[in-house]
């Protein structure tokens, strides 16, 4: 039988010398009863980011450790230690977590849902500087009426910042909330990968979904990169893909705003 948290602490503390807190944490996570933590700083502000031996679990605002751990330990059933051997997970996060965190990072999603993960695992594809309404995210996973639940599932990311939920916006184009501080938050992360929140929703407060090139006939997310390619003088302006395929045009490749309302 796997011994608990104390029990193992207890057999370490009984050997000739103390263990070290680096035994005491490769005995717990490799036993993986227990988590690590360590603090890291983002455009998001300061951060608890915590790991198993599955990958990274969880990404908080950082304030009390000891408050951290116990709601560490409600939500997972695990305890969680501070420490700096957490970098070896986190080495990808070296500058500051911009542009692309998570690239290379392995997430521990087992305490979502397989809709939960789902959902996540498509956000995950959303590039720096780039948005993408629910209803992509919907569609893209096989579930296009379920743009509601998607909002419910970003709602209760487990690793914002690293899973970026905040580059999924409102079906209207509007920002809209992040649980990860509210909407301020989100646009401090989105200006941080290069995006202006005001011209984007300024865009959407016009009623413009989707912009086009008049020379090669695509229509694309506002913010897809092939999008920001565009001259002003062949740029090409639309309110949804009905619209932009009664004009003639076809959905990019890259973006895939096909079916997108």
């Amino acid at each position: 039988m796997t011994p608990t948290t104390a029990e193992l602490e207890i057999r370490l503390q009984t050997l000739h010398e103390p263990a070290p807190d680096a035994v005491l944490f490769d005995v717990l996570i490799g036993s993986g009863i227990a988590d690590a933590f360590v603090r890291a700083t983002s455009p998001a502000g300061e951060l608890y980011i915590a790991a198993s031996a599955h990958g990274v679990t969880c990404v908080r605002s950082a304030g009390d450790d000891e408050n951290f751990r116990r709601a560490y330990r409600a939500r997972f059933g695990r305890d969680v230690y501070s420490t700096s051997r957490l970098q070896f997970h986190l080495r990808s996060l070296a500058g500051g977590l911009i542009k692309e965190p998570s690239r290379g990072m392995v997430f521990d999603l087992r305490s979502c849902s397989e809709f939960e993960r789902d959902v996540l695992l498509k956000a995950l594809e959303i590039p720096a500087g780039e948005v993408r309404p629910y209803g992509w995210i919907a569609r893209e996973i096989g579930n296009p009426n379920a743009v509601r639940a998607v909002g419910t599932a970003l709602g209760h990311n487990p690793i914002p910042v690293l899973i970026p939920c905040h580059r999924v916006v409102r079906s209207d184009g509007l920002i809209g909330q992040y649980s990860l501080g509210g909407p301020a938050r989100k646009r401090a992360m989105l200006q941080s990968e290069g995006l202006d929140p005001d011209v984007l929703e300024n865009v959407a407060r016009r009623g413009i979904r989707f912009v086009g090139s008049d020379t090669t006939g695509i229509y694309c997310f506002p913010t897809c990169r092939n999008a920001k390619r565009i001259t002003p003088s062949h740029r090409v302006e639309m309110r949804s893909a009905a619209d932009a395929s009664a004009r003639g045009y076809r959905p990019c490749l890259v973006c895939r705003p096909a079916g997108v309302a």
